[in-house]
């Protein structure tokens, strides 16, 4: 037996103190004066009893599960930062507008005055400047990254740009251009003019970029949905085994471009660019959005990414399948 090891009256005062300062409250100086003790015998005993194992924090909350689900992404991809929100049981719409706040407040986290802050288009950047809440301006220039998409005002990558840039206080360059073109010949003409090419320089000094990732089939396939591409053609990009849309560009699983046509008529910041940036944050939600979030991570056009506890789940679990 170990001569040195306390004993049962010892333990049982270690005990006492453990009790009184873990599951009471109760201060140092508190425990003393209650057990006739001097202070830095008390700091002591509450070390000995760490020593010996007596000492297990176990924190209770609801967002524990989701602190989880974040280092687990973090560790599958190296991302700078990750934020898993809760799930809205039954309400997709309630659920983009946690991921839009999660987003926003990464954003004002990050963002400094003076920063160039590159954007997409797309219902989860709209999802976030709802719910942006800011308690003072930034000297900041918001930038599309993507030319834009007529037919779709409220998701427009230049209406969000105006709109950003008016909650946050800072300043927007639009860029007057569509997305899609009708032939590279016209692309390459578009990224010649120089309102254009100035948007994708001052892209290229960004150092924030917000992004959404788009799905190729299903409902929220709102590119491949305004431009001229019919369901069954959306279909059989994706039996070729297209997963996801990135800035426009169609991508495959492992996130490498497409070689069919259409990302060769975009007006958009290329996604091996955009990787540059330092702070790139994707924002996706939904079960259609699990695919694509996939191809953008393995593609590392993403170092963050803010998602909710379903979609994080759902990535996690198809990437071990898929392993």
């Amino acid at each position: 037996m170990n001569s040195s090891a306390p004993d049962v009256e010892q333990m049982r005062t270690i005990a006492r103190v453990l009790s009184l300062h873990f599951e009471e409250g109760l201060q140092q100086s508190q425990i003393a004066a209650k057990l006739g003790l001097s202070t830095a015998k008390v700091n002591r005993l509450i070390k000995q009893g760490r020593e010996l194992g007596m000492v297990q924090i176990t924190i209770k909350s609801p967002f524990v599960p989701l602190f989880d689900l974040e280092r687990e992404l973090s560790s599958r991809w190296p991302l700078k930062h990750c934020v898993v929100v809760p799930e809205v049981t039954g309400s997709a719409e309630a659920t983009l507008n946690q991921v839009g706040k999660g987003a926003g407040t990464l954003l004002l986290e990050v963002l400094q005055d003076g920063d160039t802050v590159a954007i997409s288009a797309g219902k989860a950047l709209s999802a976030l400047i709802e719910n942006l809440a800011v308690d003072r301006s930034f000297a900041v220039n918001i930038v599309p990254m993507t030319g834009g998409v007529q037919g779709q005002h409220y998701t427009d990558v230049n209406h969000i740009a105006t709109e950003l840039a008016d909650r946050l206080g800072g300043h927007a360059t639009l860029l007057h251009a569509p997305l899609h073109t009708a032939s590279k010949q016209e692309r390459d003409l578009l990224m010649s003019v120089q309102s254009v090419k100035s948007v994708m320089d001052q892209v290229a000094n960004a150092a924030v970029a917000l992004v959404g990732v788009g799905s190729v089939v299903g409902s929220n396939a709102t590119y491949y949905e305004a431009h001229p591409v019919s369901e069954q053609e959306r279909q059989r990009l994706y039996d070729d085994g297209i997963r996801g849309e990135f800035l426009g560009y169609l991508i495959d699983r492992q996130g490498k471009l497409s070689g069919n046509g259409y990302n060769s008529k975009l007006v958009a910041y290329a996604p091996d660019l955009a990787a540059e940036i330092p702070v790139t944050i994707g924002v996706a939600s939904g079960p259609e959005k699990v695919e694509p979030i996939i191809a953008a991570l393995e593609g590392g056009y993403l170092n963050s990414l803010v998602t909710d506890e379903r979609t994080a789940r759902s990535v996690l679990e198809m990437e071990i399948e898929d392993a």
